[in-house]
């Protein structure tokens, strides 16, 4: 008797919420399929820098020699720049808090908010040849709730006239151009990925409203699921058949398509829709916790009291022997000891640093130096390293499209494991210096629980091209058809429901 009234709660239950889910979960897939192939907008390094010109076209040794040391730099700065803002070198340095500032590469002086001018010449630099109108500034707009940009706000939004129609939101503190939408990205993610993520509901960067409303309705469409799958299976006849001489008790043909589409992409749905409340983080489950990596020790230094001392034109010259062109040069320090990175237009990078005296170019720092400094991040609870020259389970790189599609991620790497009680990785980039990546048992846990569920993401995966496209889609489709039976079957029942309590008693 009990187990009767349990399974026919769950029934009612599935029926129910069904009603509100169905609809949520046929928006989700439509919306999913759309984002295999356009992702939302975003700019991505190679993009950035293949726009700026070479520093050597801009720098010349009497204009940006010695303003360096004059430049009033903060003495917490964290990053100091040398780079190309509406056609002018200028340094970008940015403090411990993380604002950024701007000054002129030839003075010295500080620039003040980026003014009008200032964001239609980089917009222009942008696009060459594409006519720019100013659109006025934007706190925050569908395109542009990433916490990244939040230092830079408010921002210049520049509407371009080129082919693409592109939309460029530019910083107001340095006039840098941040993101670009091309106007046809811009259309598809209306049923791309401004629908998937529930965006319309997003006011904020940090909009603890709009992640409940997220965790609840995915939380809601997890529960249908599950419960639909267990209500099919119950309802299936795997011995024997119905009167009807089918599996399915179901006649109705609307009925019948939903049970029988539930049970082929069961696995897939609740699969799918659970890891999509996996990746809203929710009650904080995959936050790291205990210590973390130092990266303060790490560099042991900072680029504004630690630099290479080498001009500008120096160094550019230097590259140049070496046939690299660098668009924009970044002042660094690892475990003491000043570099500069150097960056071209298509991302690669150059190494410059001292040795026995000497000023070298580099590709790479030495792995022995690289553990050396890496030893600091944790003392005394290194594990183990690897030098990995293909991508792991959680080191990978994904399409321009994906939501994590413009991260660097370099091969080889130096992986690092710790045997801290919170079981620390850390991936290093030989080619910048950098820890590119860093987890903790939580968060490869949730690497698992989100990403490779929701999205297929295993290096051999990503690798199979149009073929794991292909499955994505098929089975989208059936969590469509799922969801579509669900709305049609969910509208009759609650027609039904309210012609009742409307007929005359």
């Amino acid at each position: 008797m009990m187990t009767f009234t349990l399974k026919r709660l769950l029934y009612q239950l599935h029926r129910w919420t069904g009603i509100a889910a169905c609809v949520l979960m046929l928006l989700w897939f439509v919306s999913g399929m759309v984002m295999l192939f356009v992702g939302y907008p975003k700019l991505t390094p190679w993009e950035r820098l293949g726009a700026l010109p070479a520093l050597a076209s801009t720098v010349s040794p009497a204009g940006c020699c010695q303003p360096l040391a004059r430049v009033a730099i903060p003495v917490d700065a964290r990053e100091i720049v040398l780079t190309t803002v509406a056609g002018r070198p200028a340094y970008r340095v940015r403090d411990g808090a993380g604002r950024p500032r701007l000054f002129d590469a030839g003075s010295g002086k500080a620039i003040g908010p980026a003014s009008v001018a200032t964001a239609l010449a980089s917009a222009r630099a942008f696009v060459p040849g594409a006519d720019a109108h100013y659109l006025g500034l934007v706190q925050e707009d569908r395109w542009t709730h990433s916490r990244a940009l939040d230092s830079h706000r408010p921002l210049h939004q520049v509407q371009l006239d080129d082919g693409a129609q592109t939309m460029l939101y530019l910083s107001s503190a340095t006039g840098e151009v941040l993101l670009d939408a091309p106007r046809a990205q811009r259309l598809w993610n209306f049923i791309g990925a401004w629908l998937h993520w529930v965006y319309p509901l997003r006011n904020h960067s940090t909009d603890p409203v709009w992640s409940w409303i997220v965790i609840i309705a995915s939380a809601l469409a997890t529960f249908t699921a599950l419960t639909g799958t267990l209500a099919g299976i119950w309802r299936w006849r795997f011995k024997g058949r119905y009167k009807s001489g089918a599996r399915t008790p179901y006649r109705e043909s609307w009925m019948r398509w939903h049970h029988v589409t539930g049970l082929l992409f069961a696995g897939f749905v609740c699969a799918w829709i659970f890891s999509g409340l996996m990746s809203m983080n929710p009650l904080r489950i995959f936050d790291p916790q205990g210590q973390r990596p130092d990266l303060a020790a790490w560099q042991h230094g900072t680029p504004a009291t630690v630099r290479l001392d080498v001009t500008p034109p120096q160094a550019l010259n230097l590259l140049a022997a070496h046939g690299f062109h660098a668009v924009e040069l970044e002042w660094r320090v690892l475990d003491k000891q000043p570099y500069l990175l150097a960056r071209d237009g298509a991302a690669r990078t150059r190494l410059l640093m001292r040795h026995d005296g000497q000023l070298l170019v580099r590709e790479q720092w030495p792995r022995e130096q690289l553990l050396q400094a890496a030893h600091r991040l944790m003392p005394g609870m290194a594990a183990g390293s690897e030098w990995l020259r293909t991508y792991d389970a959680y080191y990978y790189g994904r399409e321009p499209e994906a939501m994590m599609g413009a991260m660097e991620r370099r091969l080889p790497v130096l992986r690092v494991r710790f045997d801290d009680p919170q079981a620390n990785w850390v991936y290093l980039d030989p080619y910048t210096g950098t820890v590119a990546l860093g987890l903790d048992r939580r968060q490869r846990a949730g690497r698992w629980l989100f990403s490779f569920l929701h999205s297929w993401d295993l290096p051999p995966l990503l690798r199979a091209g149009p073929w794991r496209e292909g499955v994505l889609i098929l089975l989208s489709l059936g969590g469509l058809a799922l969801s579509a039976t669900g709305m049609v079957i969910g509208w009759r029942r609650l027609r039904t429901w309210w012609r009742a309590r409307l007929k005359p008693v």
